[in-house]
């Protein structure tokens, strides 16, 4: 039986800084896999374009900007989410048995 719309729970909208923390993670992925492949490609086939040189390490200076740029952004996120309840910590259970 398929769901109907009124029956699924849709969460709030993302705050903009989660929505950035995002981005930035695929961006450093999606530079990351890309820099894998053209050095991989640099490797076996050896292009003898004459741009090539110059382009395939852009992946990896992007994914070197990519890395502190999303490692910021997470930390900005990680200090504005809310500390746990006292009764959901950890520790609160073994206290309380």
């Amino acid at each position: 039986m398929p769901c109907s719309r009124t029956t699924r729970h849709h969460s709030p909208a993302p705050h903009p800084l989660t929505l950035a923390v995002r981005w930035a993670g695929r961006l450093l992925c999606w530079s990351l896999a890309a820099g894998l492949t053209t050095a991989a490609l640099d490797l076996l086939a050896a292009p003898q374009a004459a741009w090539w040189p110059t382009v395939w390490p852009l992946p990896w200076y992007l994914t070197g900007l990519s890395i502190p740029a999303w490692a910021i952004l997470r930390a900005r996120e990680k200090a504005t989410q809310h500390p746990p309840d006292k009764d959901t910590r950890p520790d609160h259970r073994n206290r309380a048995a």
